[in-house]
């Protein structure tokens, strides 16, 4: 290190890096209407019978629990038990479909197994380009399900694949803690929409 150089202190590191998730959350707050549509229109959905699925891999995979958890528990108030399920949560059929038939098809194939019409798909990514989930978008909008994608920049291919995308700006840490707020965003409107229609209690 030259006497011109300055090394960078860990306080300067993670002050760097909140700044950079704040212009993330920015764009995230602009996309509000989107995330309300989407939890009306899910609600809709479940209360119709349908059910959630959710994937995606490494901290994503993480984010798609932590969804489908909220809804066959709950999030912030008591009510009904509603229908989720995350694809990779089934660890015997996500390792024995990807030894099978390769990883590309690790939930393409367990979508085409559980999606209905009146179903909705989400999937989660920091990159967008994750090919099980391209083929994932793709099985679902086949069996009629709606596809919902939380991707990283767009335009990308897994936005191309659903029916309707999140796409946020940022590197992938940032995204993915966007991608946080956004699944409770979504949580608090679908909470708003089912509490109004069935009279449910907090």
């Amino acid at each position: 290190m030259t006497t011109t150089e300055v090394r960078d202190t860990p306080a300067a590191v993670a002050e760097r890096h909140v700044v950079a998730l704040g212009a993330t959350i920015e764009a995230l707050r602009e996309e509000s209407p989107r995330l309300a549509r989407w939890g009306t229109l899910l609600a809709d959905r479940l209360l119709d019978g349908g059910r959630l699925l959710a994937a995606g891999n490494g901290g994503s995979a993480a984010e798609a629990q932590h969804l489908t958890a909220e809804f066959v528990g709950r999030f912030d108030g008591d009510r009904r038990a509603f229908s989720a399920i995350c694809l990779h949560a089934d660890t015997s059929a996500l390792t024995a479909i990807a030894n099978d038939y390769g990883y590309a098809e690790s939930f393409a194939r367990q979508v085409t197994a559980h999606a209905r019409p009146g179903d909705v798909l989400v999937l989660l990514s920091t990159s967008g380009t994750s090919a099980n989930l391209v083929r994932a978008a793709e099985a679902g909008r086949d069996a009629g399900a709606t596809v919902w994608a939380m991707t990283g920049p767009g335009p990308n291919p897994l936005a191309a694949a659903a029916d309707d995308a999140l796409t946020l700006p940022g590197v992938g840490a940032n995204v993915q803690e966007a991608q946080l707020v956004a699944v409770h965003a979504l949580c608090r409107v679908f909470d708003a929409i089912v509490r109004e229609r069935l009279g449910a209690t907090r």
